[in-house]
């Protein structure tokens, strides 16, 4: 097969963390006889620095064609002074998201053995612990009307009852491949998009009798991850409360540095990217933990080109990795980043 995909490496430690993601996937396509076919364009503070803004036409029209875009990430400091759709963020993700329908932000959250003991909770409240977090991309507060005016500030929230409807069917669908449960946060006690937001989720949970559903708000929610991780399987809820609480989750799996993330259409288009940033306290110094990346890269092949073999290969490594601590300096090993991303390909090509 071959395999076009859109690199977009961004800023900070992604260009790192994206080499070694590439390592790996040409050595998966060695192991597996595909052909891999990347298409490297610049997005982010990058692509201000060298064309002038942060989502240049040309690496757009890439994400288009392809389909398929493995970002490594975006944003920093440097351009914190930028405003609005000027900045890195705001001018590349967002509008990525909106206009390639990218509504479905899958993350996952099942901790590994070896990790378990660098989490902050006991061990007893992390084991056994597997959810996915389905939260909807494309509406809600970061897309509505913003703005200031003489009153001070305003940025509004708005869903409708189709988006809530597509995005809560993704849930009920991937729910039906797993525990058979779905729980929905919201703020229903407060907030009108949240009562529609429940009122639809009821309905479409119609079609799906088998499959359990929850509901909880959002501030509870905060708790009842900490405290009862292991009863939760699909976890829906909407754009600013699925970014803070996959946020959260990422405590639970003992690093953000190990928690992959797509973001996908319908059919097979999606964006998979790790959910850390750029961090570029340690950008070029070989220390960026790259297991995030190449995780999403795994996603990716499944995703977007139905290589489940070939990334369960790779998930395979990571796991091995793991377990024999061929890691770099945040998770205990003294391995660099090219190096991890190294003996990984070795594992999958072995």
């Amino acid at each position: 097969m071959n395999i076009n995909f859109t690199y977009v490496p961004g800023d900070g430690i992604g260009p790192e963390v994206g080499e070694a993601a590439m390592v790996v996937l040409n050595a998966m396509a060695n192991k597996f006889g595909h052909t891999l076919e990347p298409e490297f364009h610049l997005i982010g503070g990058a692509a201000i620095d060298e064309l002038g803004e942060p989502l240049p036409a040309e690496t757009y029209a890439s994400c288009e064609k392809t389909g398929a875009i493995l970002l490594g990430a975006v944003g920093g400091p440097k351009w914190d002074h930028l405003k609005g759709a000027d900045r890195p963020e705001l001018g590349s993700l967002l509008p990525l998201r909106k206009n390639l329908n990218l509504y479905a932000n899958i993350r996952p959250c099942k901790p590994y053995p070896a990790l378990i003991n660098k989490a902050p909770l006991k061990r007893e409240r992390l084991e056994g612990t597997d959810f996915v977090v389905m939260r909807e991309l494309t509406g809600g507060i970061y897309f509505g009307t913003k703005g200031r005016d003489n009153l001070g500030a305003y940025d509004e929230c708005r869903y409708s009852e189709a988006e809530v409807e597509r995005i809560a069917i993704k849930a009920f669908d991937l729910a039906m491949t797993r525990r058979k449960k779905v729980t929905s946060v919201d703020k229903s006690n407060v907030l009108e998009t949240s009562r529609l937001w429940r009122e639809t989720v009821i309905k479409v949970a119609g079609r799906y009798p088998e499959v359990e559903l929850e509901h909880l708000l959002v501030d509870a929610m905060t708790m009842h991850m900490l405290t009862r991780a292991q009863d939760f399987d699909v976890v829906l809820t909407e754009n600013m409360f699925g970014d803070i609480l996959t946020d959260e989750a990422s405590v639970l799996a003992g690093s953000m540095g190990v928690i992959p993330s797509a973001s996908i259409s319908d059919g097979t288009v999606g964006m998979y990217e790790p959910i850390h940033g750029s961090a570029p306290d340690i950008a070029g110094q070989g220390k960026a933990n790259p297991l995030a990346m190449i995780l999403s890269a795994a996603w990716m092949l499944r995703l977007s080109f139905g290589l489940d073999t070939e990334a369960a290969a790779i998930e395979a490594a990571v796991e091995a990795a793991l377990e024999g601590g061929h890691t770099t300096g945040d998770l205990g090993g003294n391995l660099s980043t090219s190096q991890v991303g190294d003996w990984i390909a070795g594992h999958v090509q072995s």
